[in-house]
C-alpha cells in the first residue's frame, strides 16, 4: 500500500530521479534569491544613521564621511518636501484666484439678473401672478433631482365685477 502510495503521490514522475534535484535546486536557488532580496531590503531600510549610532568606525574619516552621507539624505529629504510645500502652495493659490474670480462673476451676473427683474417687474400687468417677486420666491421649489428652480407657471386673474 505505502509503495504504490508512493507511486500515485508526485504523479507519473514521482520515481523520476533527475526530476528531484532540479526540483531541490530551483527550491535551493529560490530560497538564496529569498535571503539575498531581504538582506537588500534590511540594508536599504538602515540607515548609516545606526552605524553612527553605535560609533564603529575604523577612522574619524569614516565617521565623518558616514555622517556627512546622513546629513545630505537628510537635506535631500527636506528639499523635497519644501518643493512639494511650494507646488502645493502655487497650486492653492491659484485655485483660489480662481474660486475668487468665478465668484466676482457670479456676483456680477446675480446684479446684473437683479436690475432686470426690477425694471421688468414694472411692465408687468398687475393682474398677473408675476408682479410679485416676493410671491414668487416664497411658492418657487429647489428641485434636487433636475438641478433647478420649479417656478409657478403665469397666472393672470380677471376680476369679475358683480
Amino acid at each position: 500500500l505505502q509503495m504504490l502510495e508512493q507511486q500515485v503521490v508526485g504523479g507519473e514522475q514521482a520515481q523520476n530521479k533527475d526530476l528531484q534535484e532540479k526540483h531541490k535546486r530551483r527550491k535551493k536557488y529560490a530560497d538564496e534569491r529569498r535571503l539575498q532580496l531581504l538582506a537588500a531590503l534590511q540594508e536599504a531600510n538602515e540607515d548609516s544613521s545606526e552605524r553612527a549610532l553605535l560609533n564603529v568606525y575604523d577612522s574619524i574619516q569614516e565617521e565623518v564621511r558616514a555622517k556627512s552621507k546622513m546629513l545630505e539624505k537628510v537635506q535631500e529629504k527636506l528639499q523635497a518636501a519644501e518643493t512639494e510645500i511650494k507646488d502645493l502652495q502655487l497650486e492653492f493659490g491659484l485655485e483660489k484666484m480662481d474660486y475668487l474670480s468665478t465668484i466676482r462673476r457670479q456676483e456680477r451676473d446675480l446684479m446684473l439678473c437683479q436690475q432686470l427683474l426690477d425694471q421688468v417687474q414694472s411692465l408687468v400687468r398687475r393682474d398677473c401672478n408675476y408682479s410679485n417677486l416676493e410671491k414668487i420666491r416664497r411658492e418657487s421649489v429647489w428641485d434636487e433631482e433636475s438641478g433647478c428652480w420649479k417656478i409657478p407657471e403665469p397666472v393672470i386673474q380677471k376680476t369679475h365685477l358683480p
